[in-house]
């Protein structure tokens, strides 16, 4: 199940002359991702950056003394590389001085991984991201209906592997996600002082999801200066637990400027954070989950078939607002979230009248798998 697409991609862009980085959540099938890739090859050899003689083998390497190590292999494995010290000046040295391998490289902690790694590896690697699965992937799994019949569940637990294959176990799993894994790479960050105010931040922000955030508000609710709020949301969003949209801003003067959306990868660790897994007919939050799960879906199906676009979402100081927009080879693309099917929903015409060029579209659970496939 795990993305089709982003293997095929990887697999023609091996032994190009470039390390293949792969960075995403922990627990998303990486490594799985990885096998699929070398299976029925003899030739790799893997490296576990979690394990001590591995990161002492990388301490103080040599072209020479990496040459003996690796032997006879041609992929070169490095599993959760972020544990390296100095990894990206590490990569570039085999890069440069082992050409005969292919690296590929996993990480999952993007503030510990990826400043290092982009500039001595400037013009040497093809970056990739792993998402937790997607629906489009389930859909090329087990069909379209049997998908679309399990959405709610979707909605509520999420799309972590683990999670979809827990078969009714599904909170169980979601509660260790998010008690362990979530936190593990964030709590050994030396600039994480404070993890039971981190816990509050994120349950702060699973309970605004869909609104705009202030990060006044944050800190008040929170007991954390605006300074350090906006660090450890960074870190958050580093560690893909959750990302951010801006807002779009061209011709109006009420547009707003400054303000920003904050949306989770996944809505299963959204809902584990507050502990609410109530069905869909219980909750008053759905048209909240359902926007969560639009976006995200959106960016994973972006995010595979390299579909390069920039990210919005759109409101006046008179609260007028569009949830989404796209902004890509010179199209801008508005979309409205509704779950409720019989309520009708339109974009509203300040926005319309202001970018009457824009093509504009309702997505509801009636019409959602062309946005998302």
């Amino acid at each position: 199940m795990i993305a089709r697409v982003l293997e095929d991609t990887i697999t023609k862009r091996l032994f190009k002359g470039k390390a293949i980085i792969i960075m995403g959540p922990r627990q998303v099938g990486k490594t799985t991702l990885i096998e699929n890739l070398v299976k029925n090859r003899e030739d790799v050899r893997w490296l576990y950056a979690d394990e001590q003689d591995v990161q002492a083998l990388f301490a103080n390497p040599s072209s020479t003394q990496l040459k003996k190590e690796f032997g006879n292999a041609k992929l070169i494995i490095i599993d959760e590389a972020q544990r390296i010290k100095d990894i990206g000046i590490k990569l570039k040295l085999i890069t440069d001085q082992v050409k005969e391998v292919q690296l590929l490289v996993t990480g999952s902690s993007a503030f510990e991984i990826a400043n290092e790694i982009n500039e001595p590896l400037t013009g040497r690697k093809w970056e990739y991201k792993l998402f937790p699965l997607s629906f489009e992937e389930m859909v090329n799994h087990h069909g379209l209906l049997t998908e679309k019949r399990l959405l709610t569940r979707r909605l509520i637990y999420g799309y972590y592997p683990d999670v979809v294959l827990a078969n009714g176990n599904e909170k169980e799993v979601l509660n260790q996600l998010s008690d362990s894994y979530l936190y593990k790479d964030l709590l050994s960050w030396n600039q994480i002082k404070k993890s039971d105010k981190l816990v509050r931040l994120l349950q702060a922000l699973a309970y605004q999801l869909g609104n705009q955030v202030s990060y006044n508000e944050l800190s008040n609710l929170v007991g954390l200066d605006n300074e350090t709020i906006e660090s450890y949301i960074q870190l958050l969003e580093q560690a893909y637990i959750i990302f951010r949209l801006g807002t779009y801003r061209r011709n109006l003067r009420t547009e707003l400027k400054r303000t920003r959306k904050i949306y989770f990868y996944d809505n299963g660790i959204r809902n584990a954070l507050i502990a609410n897994f109530q069905q869909a007919d219980l909750r008053q939050d759905m048209g909240a989950l359902w926007e969560n799960f639009m976006v995200a879906e959106r960016m994973k199906h972006n995010g595979y078939h390299q579909n390069w676009v920039n990210r919005y979402f759109w409101r006046t100081t008179a609260q007028q607002e569009v949830d989404y927009l796209e902004e890509g080879n010179g199209q801008l693309s508005a979309y409205e979230f509704k779950w409720n099917t019989h309520t009708k929903g339109r974009i509203t015409k300040a926005f319309t009248n202001a970018y009457p060029q824009a093509h504009t579209q309702i997505i509801t659970p009636e019409n959602f798998e062309e946005f998302v496939m």
